[in-house]
């Protein structure tokens, strides 16, 4: 049997003229805050002494001081009085048909970036709203957004059924580390490429596992994300085929090259925001969706 706590002896409402008397400094100044008589303030603060082992508040002149108690209540009192207001607000935004919680999933290649902005503008729009957010890779997309385990999804591949707006072309580079002998060529062909070490990223997906890319090396090593792959590639391990914003420092530092390859240096890769379910997407989604493509937008634009 579910063990239940007693039901609070004080009130929300007297916590409420507590911290109002506190925050003002008169009983006058909370009445008028509160939009109570200055004589049902006092009553509420007379009671909430009477119920507590030490009075919270004492008369000093016009003036309410708080005594040791008080002052270890205070933030108490606001943290309960913050919580109960957070319960109401999430009533209303359920009441308006406002999702609780909204999933999206974006694919490794996805810059971030634009991505967390976009969140944080969204976070002022609907705070009480949770984003989940799901990183994943070739076929771990696809199956995200074919099997519904997302209101949105960032991806380089529109399933067949389902339609995406354009976001944004990604740039994928060949590159190595400057001491890497691939860096030192000033022409490389697909058969000398074959002889080095190629850095790849997984596929995420659970069903079916997919290949992207140059895949012709006969030495592969496999990780698991692309900040790995990076890393690998940053210690003379191998070459790889990178986003650009993943290594743009490192090629700027001159710690990666682009690697002159006869054919293929460089390829672009089309990154699109799909609604999984368009005729059942609520505001947040919408609103959500409609953020992300203005925030892409706006780095194209600076692009």
């Amino acid at each position: 049997m579910a063990k239940h706590n007693p039901i609070p002896k004080i009130s929300l409402e007297q916590w409420a003229a507590f911290k109002a008397v506190v925050d003002e400094g008169t009983y006058a100044r909370a009445a008028e805050i509160l939009n109570k008589s200055q004589s049902s303030i006092s009553y509420a603060i007379a009671r909430l002494n009477e119920m507590l082992p030490s009075p919270a508040l004492e008369q000093d002149g016009r003036r309410a001081v708080l005594t040791p108690t008080g002052t270890a209540l205070y933030r108490y009192a606001s943290n309960l009085l913050d919580q109960a207001y957070a319960t109401e607000q999430a009533a209303e935004y359920m009441a308006s048909g406002w999702e609780s919680i909204v999933t999206l999933v974006a694919d490794a290649l996805t810059p971030m970036p634009p991505v967390l902005c976009a969140l944080q503008e969204f976070s002022t729009l609907s705070p009480l709203t949770r984003i989940k957010v799901l990183e994943t890779s070739l076929s771990g997309t696809d199956e995200a957004v074919l099997g519904h385990g997302c209101e949105l999804a960032i991806t380089p591949r529109i399933p067949p059924g389902f339609l995406g707006d354009p976001l944004i072309d990604i740039r994928m580079l060949a590159v190595a580390h400057k001491t890497h002998p691939l860096a030192t060529m000033s022409h490389i062909t697909e058969s000398e490429l074959k002889n080095h070490r190629q850095i790849v990223v997984r596929d995420s997906g659970i069903k079916r596992e997919q290949d992207a890319g140059w895949l012709g090396a006969q030495q592969r090593w496999t990780v698991s994300h692309f900040a790995t792959s990076v890393d690998t590639v940053m210690a003379g391990l191998g070459f790889a085929f990178l986003p650009e914003h993943r290594v743009m420092r490192n090629l700027q530092a001159g710690d990666l090259v682009v690697l002159p390859l006869e054919i293929g240096a460089e390829r672009r890769i089309p990154l699109s925001l799909i609604l999984t379910t368009p005729a059942h997407a609520g505001p947040a989604t919408r609103a959500l969706a409609k953020i992300l493509m203005t925030q892409f937008a706006s780095r194209q634009n600076k692009g």
